[in-house]
């Protein structure tokens, strides 16, 4: 019987397969594509709660992971980091300003 774990306990083993996508991004033109980055995409959008799966499901979700939604995360992390950029410079000229 194969085994089932949680999503996150195959990650040291997908690590190279995560590799080989982010590779595959780089060439689609996404420069700054990272393993981690391929990781993180799936946690968000595809397996959400950590789900048990089989290794062969992980990597057939790593392998099956479309640009489209790995840009529509990048999209969203951008936006929510400028966002909080904004935050923190709103907050620190506050600070600035009570201080004078």
């Amino acid at each position: 019987m194969e085994t089932v774990k949680t999503v996150h306990e195959w990650k040291v083993e997908v690590l190279p397969v995560l590799e080989s996508k982010a590779s595959e991004f780089r060439l689609m033109g996404y420069d700054n594509a990272t393993r981690d980055d391929v990781w993180n995409c799936l946690n968000e959008k595809v397996w959400k709660g950590d789900p048990s799966k089989r290794l062969f499901e992980i990597i057939q979700d790593i392998f099956q992971l479309s640009s489209n939604v790995y840009m529509s995360y990048l999209t969203i992390n951008a936006h929510q980091d400028d966002n909080l950029m904004a935050s923190i410079a709103a907050l620190t000229e506050n600070r600035t300003d009570e201080t004078e």
